[in-house]
């Protein structure tokens, strides 16, 4: 008998993700591939994953790029005694390059020069062809000529992320003409709609499940940054020489959070169902998520038991998290088990905010910009000077956590911060 062919299947990816869409496919109709090489990109609400071929063969697909698949679909097959074709469909580029052009009697040859220089710039329909469904469909939406855009994906593939980037690319535009522009031009409108990604509509739904679970609240104070950045100024070049990583405020913040938690434990516990009853989880370690933008969305990668690491470990860790969050390389074990969540929306020049928790968790710590302000400096002397100021929120999760423990968890950072010295000497 011959072999049967053998299912590419979905995998059970975690208790609370049942599907899932295919971003992109790796390889073609009838192209070949070895047992455990990825054969398609599948989006869910958290991560992207790479799937893997479950034996070597030939591939036949069943589902098209853009498809939403549940956990357990059959997507496609692979023939383990078939014989790759899409790889046939064309000449190699090496064979292309080295036969020569057949060339008719008393015809000089073509300038190679010219023909290379055509062959070099993809036309349109390569680049839509080389493009992802989700890519080709933001492309048309935004007017992003594709041939335009470069492509990250596995042989250049064009995916949506690439497109974003491209819009987000300031490009040189000509010279407006003398000619006044029409009365249409002027009153023309338009208006586009877009489905939401997996991961836009898993952010979506949280948020909403915060607002309508918890009993939310949010308390401000500030901090002064100086004690900060001038340690920062004194030892950031040796600090990266001896670790290989920048000395940034939010390892400072890490463990200031730290030291808060430990202080506050109920700020470090969650809310749940105990056999149809509310009960208050407390943990022992602080796995702290860190907010990072990345161009599908917010994302809250988690790292672990912050109360043994270092601040260089932190920094590095951070820096890790963030890289892998916006090359879309997270696995979802990065993103579930957080107990606190820090969110600094000074990068993006927010002076302050009310940050919606993350749930499970009951509290999160909003950082924002640094503003030179006049204060009362030193504290107690009555002479103002100009300092650099950071407003301070912590949203907090009322039903376990009152009011004055609240005030009190952000008095600690801010105190923390203000003196460094006492995350050194644990105080």
């Amino acid at each position: 008998m011959p072999p049967t062919p053998v299912d590419i299947v979905i995998p059970t990816i975690g208790d609370s993700i049942n599907t899932g869409v295919i971003a992109a496919w790796r390889k073609k109709d009838g192209e070949a591939v070895q047992r455990d090489e990825t054969v398609l990109d599948l989006e869910t609400d958290k991560v992207t994953m790479e799937i893997p071929a479950p034996a070597a063969g030939v591939v036949k697909r069943i589902a098209k790029e853009g498809d939403t698949v549940s956990v357990g679909a059959v997507v496609g097959t692979v023939d383990t005694a078939g014989v790759a074709t899409a790889a046939a469909a064309s000449p190699a580029p090496e064979a292309a390059a080295a036969a020569p052009a057949a060339v008719a009697p008393g015809k000089a040859e073509p300038a190679p020069a010219k023909a290379a220089s055509k062959a070099a710039t993809p036309t349109p329909a390569e680049s839509d062809a080389h493009a992802t469904p989700l890519a080709k469909k933001t492309a048309e939406e935004h007017g992003v000529d594709l041939s335009k855009v470069k492509g990250t994906f596995a042989g250049g593939r064009i995916r949506e992320k690439d497109v974003l980037e491209a819009l987000s690319t300031p490009v040189s535009t000509p010279a407006p003409s003398a000619k006044a522009p029409s009365a249409a031009a002027d009153t023309a409108r338009g208006i586009t709609r877009e489905r939401m990604t997996p991961l836009r509509q898993r952010i979506a739904s949280r948020l909403v499940q915060a607002q309508h679970t918890a009993a939310m609240l949010t308390t401000f104070n500030e901090c002064d940054m100086g004690a900060v950045m001038d340690l920062r100024k004194q030892h950031k070049e040796e600090f990266e020489k001896r670790h290989g990583i920048g000395l940034g405020f939010m390892g400072f913040f890490v463990k200031a959070a730290v030291q808060a938690l430990k202080a506050f434990p109920l700020v470090n516990a969650s809310v749940v169902d105990d056999e149809g009853s509310p009960a208050i989880e407390k943990h022992d370690y602080c796995d702290i998520a860190v907010a990072v933008s990345t161009p599908k969305g917010l994302v809250v990668p988690v790292l672990r038991n912050c109360e043994k690491l270092s601040l260089a470990r932190i920094e590095l860790g951070i820096k890790d998290l963030a890289t892998r969050a916006k090359d879309g390389k997270l696995a979802l074990d990065d993103m579930q088990g957080g107990t606190f969540t820090i969110t600094n929306g000074g990068v993006f020049g927010s002076l302050m905010s009310t940050p919606i928790l993350n749930p499970p968790q009951s509290g999160i710590l909003g950082m924002h910009a640094i503003k030179n302000r006049a204060i009362e400096f030193p504290a107690g002397s009555g002479q103002v000077a100009i300092r650099p100021m950071m407003y301070l929120a912590l949203s907090y999760d009322h039903r376990i956590i009152d009011g004055a423990a609240a005030v009190q968890f952000l008095v600690k950072i801010k105190n923390c911060i203000e003196d460094p010295a006492r995350l050194l000497l644990d105080l």
